[in-house]
């Protein structure tokens, strides 16, 4: 058995968010959440009936509302 490459990702680095957890993360309301995926601002997956985001998605919509607000200073 070979061991993995050291800058390989391993699985357990990988993180995946429900709606609740988004909820927690970012401080919206459910709803909110919904209506941020339907804009196209908040990035998710489906995996079934589940839906997902990954901990980049929501790194990426931070940083987006974080240049939102410096255009708006």
């Amino acid at each position: 058995m070979t061991a993995p490459a050291p800058d390989a990702p391993r699985l357990s680095d990988v993180q995946l968010y429900r709606i609740p957890d988004a909820v927690r993360l970012l401080g919206l309301s459910r709803s909110e959440i919904y209506e941020q995926i339907r804009a196209g601002r908040l990035r998710s997956v489906k995996q079934g009936r589940a839906r997902l985001f990954t901990a980049n998605g929501i790194r990426n919509y931070i940083a987006l509302l974080e240049k939102e607000a410096q255009e708006a200073a």
